[in-house]
């Protein structure tokens, strides 16, 4: 989405942290959730500063991965780089079983699963200044302002995040979507 894309490339933070990531040179890694729903959102509301960021969170897909507490090395390996970003890296080929679901094929498949259609989207950057953006819902209703809930998990849990989270307030032209 060459949208988005635009918007990584005007903030320096993001792009700084794209690069450290991209240097690790892990499998399926994205920089997802929050980090590009945020930006996009504050685009869309013409915020002239951008929503801090209180996490990034980073996945990627290893089946082959031996090591349990990889993803502690590639957190201390970013906090070295860049220490005022909370680093959240996880392995989403690992992230079924705490979740309960079947085994995930992918990175964009354990996206499928997140509360919330318009956080199941992520950025990598492939190359010099280059980037790919995937999402598991498509980006209609993410740039339609839209919450909307994913079924794969509870209700409760999707309206408890928007609540926690004070999306409605910080920005007010957001609406749930309708159930389905």
């Amino acid at each position: 989405m060459d949208r988005i894309i635009e918007l990584i490339k005007r903030d320096p933070i993001r792009t700084e942290a794209l690069n450290h990531v991209f240097k690790l040179k892990l499998p399926q890694c994205y920089i997802a959730a929050g980090f590009v729903r945020n930006l996009v959102w504050d685009s869309l509301h013409e915020f002239k500063s951008m929503t801090p960021l209180n996490d990034v969170d980073v996945i990627y897909f290893d089946s082959d991965e031996s090591k349990p507490n990889a993803y502690l090395d590639y957190e201390a390996y970013l906090k070295g780089r860049m220490p005022e970003l909370n680093w959240q890296v996880r392995n989403q080929a690992k992230m079924h079983a705490r979740n309960n679901d079947e085994p995930y094929q992918s990175s964009v498949d354990a996206m499928r699963y997140w509360p919330e259609k318009e956080t199941a989207v992520g950025i990598r950057q492939t190359g010099e200044n280059q980037y790919e953006v995937v999402s598991a819902f498509g980006f209609e209703s993410l740039f339609g302002c839209c919450i909307t809930h994913n079924p794969q998990r509870s209700r409760v849990t999707f309206e408890n995040r928007i609540i926690s989270k004070g999306w409605l307030v910080r920005w007010p032209s957001l609406r749930v979507a309708p159930l389905q």
